[in-house]
């Protein structure tokens, strides 16, 4: 190292034209060694080199716009995403609320289950038609402005079938938006179908909070998830222990060689510069190789 120093002041090397060894100084003979030259290089990289191989991990809080409460998860970082629910009373008060911080939004687009309960207003149904299903759709989305794209809530008979998906898809291709298959069903339909239409699409790897009591093991298969894959996409909800939980959790990511990153940096990489850091919210806002350990890994929400 100090024979490195010694070799560029007699040199007189100026790094930032000569970082990249693309000529040297004639006078006195004096040429500087290659090795010398690529560690000036690496040394300049080494700030950057966590993201260069960072594996990313994209979090979703669902059901979003029940109730007042569930403003506890604006405190969680930006680039956390929120499934919306539309037709609900805060669903638009707290997409404008998310915009405002810079938070993509999605729409949580009820589906029908197979159980058929607590069906949501708006919930689109294998009994309509093409034309019912567009209107559903476009009646949904306008109740949650700025959203970036679709997920489901529910939708375990709803994602099987082939032409409401078929439907459903060609919709967002025409409006330019995300699908993120929710995954509550494993005969879903709905992400293969959302590619052949060339929907930007990708799909729910774990439940973080389906049972409350696994969420920390949860979390930790989603990171292991994102290390081996070299992403993941994880789905939480706003309760208290969740949103606290993630607040103290989510800032240790970057330690672990992982980066939390918006939907929009996953799947059109270089979109946006908020994949860098975690941005922390001012508190004062806050009114498939690895086997699942536990039975939440292989439950969905119906």
């Amino acid at each position: 190292m100090v024979e490195a120093v010694t070799a560029i002041n007699l040199c007189g090397l100026d790094i930032s034209n000569n970082v990249l060894g693309l000529y040297t100084y004639p006078h006195s003979g004096c040429k500087i060694n290659i090795k010398v030259r690529l560690f000036f290089i690496l040394l300049l990289l080494l700030p950057f080199s966590r993201y260069l191989n960072a594996s990313k991990l994209v979090l979703i809080i669902d059901d979003i716009g029940n109730k007042q409460q569930d403003a506890l998860a604006f405190v969680l970082p930006i680039q956390v995403t929120f499934a919306i629910l539309p037709h609900k009373p805060l669903s638009q008060t707290f997409s404008q609320r998310a915009a405002a911080q810079q938070r993509e939004v999605i729409l949580h687009m009820p589906m029908e289950s197979l159980g058929r309960e607590k069906q949501e207003q708006g919930v689109l149904l294998s009994s309509m038609r093409p034309p019912e299903i567009l209107q559903t759709l476009t009646s949904a989305l306008a109740t949650v402005p700025h959203a970036v794209g679709i997920n489901n809530h529910m939708g375990s008979r709803l994602t099987q079938l082939t032409l409401p998906m078929s439907v459903t898809m060609d919709f967002l291709s025409a409006k330019g938006l995300f699908f993120v298959d929710s995954r509550t069903t494993r005969f879903s339909k709905a992400e293969k179908i959302a590619k052949k239409s060339g929907v930007l699409s990708t799909k729910r790897h774990v439940f973080i909070d389906h049972f409350p009591e696994q969420i920390e093991q949860q979390f930790e298969l989603l990171i292991q998830l994102s290390k081996k894959q070299g992403y993941a996409v994880g789905i939480a909800h706003p309760y208290p222990h969740t949103i606290d939980y993630l607040q103290k959790h989510l800032g240790t990511l970057a330690q672990k060689g992982i980066t939390l990153v918006s939907l929009t940096d996953l799947l059109l990489p270089g979109a946006t510069n908020d994949a860098a850091e975690v941005s922390v919210v001012n508190t004062a806002d806050n009114a498939a190789g690895i086997s699942a350990p536990s039975r939440a890994n292989n439950s969905v929400k119906d």
